[in-house]
């Protein structure tokens, strides 16, 4: 992460004390634009090479009902990543917290409002659904599906930057269809350095990805700070670079902080299908 996205970052709650807000007030909500991370990796905003989405879970979202009886529910959040602004996970926790002694005549009042702010924060329609009690126990904890990179017996020594010249695949070989994932990925927080933790999964099609190769790149970013979404986004054009696939997709289970998980994904267009909501254990 350059130092000019740094300091634009420390602008946020992030990493600070701040008073939490006691009603809702969306001016809290810190919109980071992607173009600076997409730079760093050579995007052009206005010609990606992907689809995708951040799917956000908010565990902690409570308001009054128009009795002054508390509410609760899951807030699932889905950001665009043709979006202009993602949203730092702080000054949303801080926002949504805001709801907590706020009166409402019915849970569609809450969303449509919470839907109209993240909007204007992320420059782009965010979809917004709230899981109620009543839908709790239908939530289900399940891996992502592919072959685990993780019993492989291999040494690995590169723990940061990353470094995408582990990554190759044989082009003499017949092409495949596969889904790999891991569990042992770590980023850092671009701002507090603290570990963010994910299971990620890279489904793709074409000529054979070296598994060795794979989880020594996906290891190095264990010392990378980054945002989620940038992570991601960097996983999908390294592997794009290097290995060729024809289709590829690239999707990240983060491990919740502060009441928040945020799970981006990203495909070549046609091949990438929004994920289903299921939670991972670690989650």
């Amino acid at each position: 992460m350059s130092n000019e996205s740094r300091m634009e970052v420390s602008a946020s709650p992030l990493g600070r004390r701040i008073e939490a807000p006691d009603s809702p007030d969306a001016r809290v909500l810190f919109p980071v634009p992607r173009a600076q991370a997409r730079r760093e990796i050579g995007l052009d905003a206005r010609a990606l090479p992907f689809v995708g989405g951040d799917l956000w879970n908010a565990y902690e979202l409570s308001w009054l009902d128009a009795r002054g009886k508390p509410k609760v529910a899951i807030a699932e959040l889905r950001v665009p990543a043709d979006s202009p602004n993602l949203i730092e996970s702080k000054s949303l926790k801080l926002y949504l917290n805001g709801y907590a002694q706020t009166r409402f005549e019915g849970a569609t009042d809450l969303r449509d409002e919470v839907a109209r702010d993240l909007e204007h924060a992320a420059g782009a329609p965010v979809e917004v659904a709230l899981i109620e009690p009543g839908d709790f126990p239908a939530q289900t904890i399940a891996e992502l599906p592919g072959a685990s990179l993780d019993e492989q017996p291999i040494g690995i020594s590169d723990h940061g930057p990353p470094q995408p010249q582990h990554l190759h695949a044989d082009a003499r070989a017949r092409q495949v269809e596969e889904s790999l994932t891991t569990q042992l990925f770590r980023s850092l927080c671009p701002v507090t350095g603290q570990p963010d933790w994910a299971a990620v999964q890279i489904r793709y099609a074409g000529a054979p990805i070296d598994h060795a190769g794979l989880l020594r790149y996906l290891v190095s970013f264990r010392e990378h700070r980054g945002f989620h979404e940038a992570c991601v986004e960097r996983i999908f054009v390294d592997v794009m670079a290097h290995c060729a696939p024809l289709q590829l997709g690239v999707y990240a289970r983060f491990t919740r902080r502060g009441g928040l998980d945020i799970n981006p994904w990203r495909g070549t267009p046609g091949y990438a299908i929004p994920p289903r909501n299921l939670r991972v254990a670690r989650q």
